[in-house]
C-alpha cells in the first residue's frame, strides 16, 4: 500500500487540479457581484440519508482556497446522517466560500455515496471473518478520494495502483506462458529491482490454485468467478497458506454466501463505479 505521505500528495494534486479546472483565471461572477472583503457564512446541508464522507477533504479545499476560512464541524466523517442534518458551518470571505463550493459538494456527494454503499456491504458481512475490498475501478483523477471514502464506510483498500502491489491476473498468466512462469518472473523482477511488493495471483480453477500453492511468497490468492461449492473447496485447499479473496460479479444477494465460504476478503468494483451521489447543498445563512 502507498504511504500516508504519498496519499497526502495525491490529495493535494486533486485539490490543485480541481481548482485549476473550476476557477481558471477567476470566478468572474463572484468577483463582479460580491465585494472583495464581504464576509459570509454557509452551512453544509444534508438532503438525503446515509454515511457522510469528505468532511476532512472539504476542510482541505476551503483552506487551500483561503487559509482564513473557519470551519465549525458538527458531524464527522463516517457518521450516519439524515435529511435536514447540518454537517458544518464555514465562515469567512464570501468570494472564497463560493469559489470552493462546487469542489466541496462534488467531492462530498460522491465520497458519501461510496461510504454509504460500503457500509451497506460491511453490514451484510457482520458475523463473518470476511472484509470488503475496493478495486482499481475508480474515477480517473480522484482515486484517492474514492478509496478514502471506502475506508470511511468501513471497507478496506486493495492496492492503490499498479505500483504498490503485484496482481498476476489471467492475461499476465497467458502472456507469460502459465502460472508458474508468471510467478517466477514476478519474483525474479522483485529481486532484481530490490522491491518489497506483495504478490496476488488470480486463479480460475482449483487446478490453478494447486499450482500457485507450489510457490512460496504469495500474499493472497484471488479466487475469481468461482461458485460457492468451489470457493469452499478452494479455501480448504489453501488452508491458511496465504490469504484468500473472492471476486467476480458478487453482489448484495451473494456476498454473504461467499463470506460464509471462509474467504478473508471479497472485492467489489461496485463500491466505486456504481453509486448515486448523496444529495448535499451549501446554503448561505
Amino acid at each position: 500500500m502507498i504511504s500516508p505521505e504519498q496519499f497526502e500528495k495525491e490529495l493535494n494534486i486533486i485539490v490543485e487540479n480541481a481548482i485549476r479546472e473550476d476557477i481558471g483565471d477567476g470566478d468572474h461572477t463572484s468577483l463582479s457581484t460580491i465585494p472583495e472583503n464581504a464576509l459570509g457564512k454557509a452551512k453544509l446541508l444534508v438532503k438525503d440519508e446515509g454515511i457522510i464522507a469528505g468532511v476532512e477533504f472539504a476542510k482541505k479545499v476551503f483552506h487551500y482556497v483561503d487559509s482564513t476560512l473557519e470551519i465549525e464541524t458538527f458531524i464527522e466523517d463516517g457518521a450516519k446522517v439524515n435529511y435536514g442534518d447540518v454537517v458544518f458551518h464555514v465562515t469567512g470571505r464570501s468570494q472564497s466560500i463560493l469559489q470552493a463550493e462546487r469542489l466541496v459538494l462534488n467531492a462530498m456527494q460522491r465520497m458519501s455515496a461510496i461510504a454509504t454503499k460500503t457500509q451497506f456491504f460491511v453490514d451484510l458481512l457482520q458475523g463473518t471473518e470476511a472484509k470488503i475490498l475496493d478495486t482499481r475501478k475508480t474515477t480517473p483523477g480522484i482515486r484517492a478520494l474514492e478509496k478514502w471514502a471506502v475506508v470511511i464506510g468501513g471497507g478496506v483498500n486493495h492496492r492503490f495502483a499498479l505500483y504498490d502491489m503485484m496482481m498476476i491476473k489471467d492475461n499476465h498468466i497467458d502472456f507469460a506462458g502459465g502460472i508458474s512462469q508468471a510467478i517466477e518472473k514476478a519474483q525474479q523482477y522483485l529481486k532484481e529491482k530490490n522491491l518489497e511488493i506483495k504478490i496476488i495471483v488470480e486463479a480460475r480453477s482449483l487446478e490453478e490454485i494447486k499450482e500457485i500453492l507450489k510457490h512460496d511468497g504469495i500474499y493472497r490468492i484471488l479466487i475469481d468467478n468461482f461458485n460457492f461449492e468451489d470457493t469452499r473447496a478452494a479455501v480448504k485447499l489453501i488452508n491458511g497458506q496465504c490469504l484468500t479473496e473472492s471476486s467476480g460479479g458478487i453482489n448484495e444477494k451473494t456476498i454473504r454466501k461467499y463470506a460464509e465460504c471462509g474467504v478473508d476478503f471479497i472485492s467489489s468494483g461496485a463500491l466505486t463505479h456504481s453509486v448515486y451521489n448523496m444529495d448535499l447543498s451549501l446554503k448561505a445563512i
